[in-house]
């Protein structure tokens, strides 16, 4: 189950949200070249991803940043894309441009941090953008919760589009990260679980000062926890898996 669109575009154009995808693919197509050559790409990530028995020692600090434009594949890019393609548009909307910049990479830091805290003496590089992405939707959950969701939901042959609201999406999704943080070995690789829960609540902190500026819970009334803008109405292509009638 992944998301494939909201039914609030923003209400004007996402620059950054723009820039910060074309950094993305631009840097992800600078090195992939040298993906299938062992020696090369662990060079790369030693120099430019995070390993957080190197930071925990004070060293590499600058890859807190460089790791947030790095990517381990193409579908690892295109996931973490289309989340910021999803949720950052509205964030930037009702930031602005620069706020929405500034708050994007305090979070991507932040939830760097927040996996070298919980993994000191991993030596496993870790890359992506995926924790100032899960800082965007903690930001998103506190200030459009009602938000709707169009989720295409894959069960084997089963395809089907359906519409949540956000906070229940963004809770799954929050959920299975803070499950499998309690479940992973960093030390392991794999998913930087933590950096993606950390990265969350990073986002949804930061965005509290935002929220009670334009009213708190008096601005969820207003705008019934959408964002402040028409909504877009989408047809919804039904299933191509044929129904058998119940006997």
């Amino acid at each position: 189950m992944f998301p494939i669109r909201d039914h609030n575009p923003s209400g004007r154009t996402p620059y950054v949200v723009y820039l910060l995808m074309a950094a993305n693919i631009l840097i992800f197509i600078s090195y992939v070249g040298i993906m299938d050559n062992d020696r090369l790409i662990s060079r790369f990530y030693f120099d430019y991803a995070v390993i957080p028995a190197r930071i925990a020692d004070g060293f590499a600090l600058e890859t807190l940043f460089t790791s947030m434009f790095l990517h381990g594949g193409w579908m690892h890019l295109a996931g973490n894309m289309l989340f910021l393609w999803i949720f950052g548009d509205n964030l930037e909307d009702e930031m602005g441009h620069l706020p929405f910049l500034l708050f994007y990479l305090i979070a991507g830091i932040g939830a760097g941090l927040i996996h070298v805290v919980t993994a000191p003496d991993s030596v496993v590089p870790t890359i992506g953008a995926s924790g100032a992405i899960a800082g965007v939707m903690g930001g998103y959950l506190l200030l459009f919760p009602k938000a709707r969701v169009d989720v295409l939901l894959i069960l084997i042959v089963y395809f089907r589009v359906f519409t949540i609201p956000a906070f229940i999406m963004l809770g799954i999704w929050l959920g299975i990260q803070f499950v499998g943080s309690l479940a992973s070995n960093p030390d392991e690789g794999g998913v930087a679980y933590w950096a993606h829960t950390g990265g969350f609540l990073v986002g949804l902190i930061l965005c509290i000062p935002l929220w009670l500026k334009r009213g708190g819970p008096e601005y969820w009334s207003r705008t019934h926890g959408h964002p402040p803008h028409p909504e877009h109405k989408y047809k919804l292509s039904q299933s191509r898996i044929p129904r058998v009638p119940r006997k």
